[in-house]
């Protein structure tokens, strides 16, 4: 049954290997619980109470409750699969309920700090130091997420109407517009790769050997050379997403736009982002109003 799940959410859901491996491990992570607990290895006999009892041990081990929302709501989309396919009568999940967390807002880098990076960033003029530039470069001037920045194709690049095509989630394609310094970069980086021939590859970014790059790869390079420059709490590539997204709202993009750009589903997941902005409308006004003193 797990099995023929994973296969649907690769399949018919279309989500990403690294989405998948989350469900898979939040799944073999309930069922050796359940096998422990119940002495059960029938998934047919699990209960609200089992469940209930996965998410107390959970608790108990420290696990924060976005972290534990994240296993329950594995859970739920896995039974709500064996209804529809008829393996279950049940849903065991009904009455499990999500629990209480605090709203956390994204982090993101100040404009003037990223301005100050890209002024004082060193890179050489070779294919590793232009690919590296290249990728910050289009994680902060587009929004793309790493899976999409790992996926794109040079023919992705379109220089005359200066955009991108992306490939997103459940391999929906969307348009995004470059602005200048990443269209010059791409174009450097591209006739760099050019007179390489190992590097003759379909996908815009590659390794130092031409293969397609992977997340650590990524999550590397952005550290590297961020970390160099600005001090933070973190320095994963997803930061640079959620400071596109801050940058833009803060300088009026509408979020209907934004939301499109960032390739949300829905307005819901975009919002969070307008937290930040009213953060700064707010200080805004305490240092303007007279009547904010």
């Amino acid at each position: 049954m797990k099995d023929a799940f994973l296969k649907f959410l690769k399949f018919e859901k279309r989500l990403s290997i690294h989405t998948i491996k989350g469900y898979s491990i939040d799944l073999k992570q309930f069922i050796k619980f359940y096998q422990v607990y119940s002495k059960e290895t029938n998934l047919k006999n699990v209960d609200h109470r089992s469940i209930r009892s996965w998410i107390v041990d959970l608790s108990l081990k420290k696990l924060s409750n976005r972290s534990i929302n994240r296993k329950i709501a594995t859970l739920k989309s896995f039974f709500k699969f064996l209804i529809k396919r008829e393996f279950l009568s049940v849903n065991p999940t009904n009455k499990i309920q999500s629990l209480k967390t605090n709203s956390l807002l994204p982090k993101f880098i100040k404009e003037k700090d990223m301005r100050f990076f890209f002024k004082n960033l060193k890179s050489e003029n070779n294919f590793k130091g232009q690919r590296d530039l290249l990728i910050i470069e289009l994680l902060y001037g587009t929004g793309i997420r790493v899976s999409e920045l790992i996926n794109l194709k040079s023919k992705n690049f379109n220089n005359e109407k200066e955009e991108i095509k992306v490939l997103g989630k459940r391999g929906k394609e969307r348009i995004i517009p470059l602005n200048n310094q990443s269209i010059k970069q791409i174009k450097n980086y591209i006739q760099i790769k050019k007179k390489t021939p190992i590097l003759k590859n379909e996908y815009l970014i590659t390794t130092i050997k031409g293969e397609k790059t992977y997340p650590m790869l990524i999550s590397r390079i952005v550290k590297k050379n961020i970390s160099q420059l600005i001090d933070s709490e973190n320095y994963n590539p997803h930061l640079l997403r959620h400071t596109f997204a801050t940058h833009i709202l803060n300088r009026g993009a509408d979020l209907n736009s934004v939301k499109d750009l960032l390739g949300h589903s829905s307005l819901a997941a975009t919002q969070i982002y307008t937290h930040n902005s009213i953060e700064k409308l707010k200080k805004t006004f305490e240092k303007a109003h007279p009547k904010a003193e």
